[in-house]
């Protein structure tokens, strides 16, 4: 049973930074893509940043030169690091997890293998 699990939500102001963690079981980790979404209330889940197995990025245009999504293969981890929070940046973070990388950066939300359960992060004005 493969599980994600985030760390490091919050709340902020406008301005700070905030690095999120999801760290992964699973003997595989190195071979899948792995994303980030976040969903604000009354919206839809959206796509923000994916990172496929040998380190390729892609980020949706509202947090290019913002956030940045790295990983340690090493330690089953990935990780989104996000300076000059907006406060349009609010939502609660998910983790994804997938061996088709489209999947994830083309928000196929209902393909996407695994989720993590989510971390709040708050940006006040």
């Amino acid at each position: 049973q493969v599980q994600l699990v985030e760390f490091g939500g919050g709340l902020v102001q406008a301005g700070d930074s905030l690095r999120l963690s999801c760290a992964a079981s699973g003997r595989t980790f190195g071979l899948w893509s792995m994303g980030w979404f976040r969903q604000a209330p009354g919206k839809q889940r959206e796509f923000v940043a994916a990172i496929t197995w040998n380190g390729i990025t892609f980020y949706v245009d509202s947090v290019k030169g913002r956030f940045t999504i790295s990983r340690d293969n090493a330690k089953n981890t990935v990780y989104l690091q996000m300076n000059s929070l907006k406060p349009e940046d609010t939502a609660v973070y998910y983790c994804a997890g997938d061996r088709i990388l489209t999947h994830i950066t083309n928000s196929v939300l209902s393909d996407v293998e695994y989720w993590g359960q989510g971390a709040q992060v708050t940006v006040s004005s």
